[in-house]
């Protein structure tokens, strides 16, 4: 079994498949882009999860926030 994760496995055999059809390369691109970002909200979240004290706490849901901006394709702005 592959070590792979199906979201990449998927986009490479489009690319190998069918490569220069521009709707599949645009699939292969959004899988991957996909597959990073749901990687930063996993890491975000356990940061939030496991964050040792108050200080590790505000810096875990800084990057949590960030994060879901990306996801959402906006700016993150840091509230004071």
């Amino acid at each position: 079994m592959s070590e792979r994760p199906e979201a990449l496995l998927l986009a490479d055999q489009l690319g190998a498949r069918y490569s220069g059809f521009p709707t599949c390369d645009e699939a292969a691109a959004e899988l991957r882009r996909l597959h990073a970002l749901n990687g930063e909200l996993l890491g975000a979240l356990k940061g939030l999860s496991t964050a040792p004290d108050v200080s590790a706490y505000g810096m875990a849901l800084h990057n949590a926030r960030a994060a879901i901006a990306k996801a959402e394709g906006k700016p993150y702005i840091l509230e004071k």
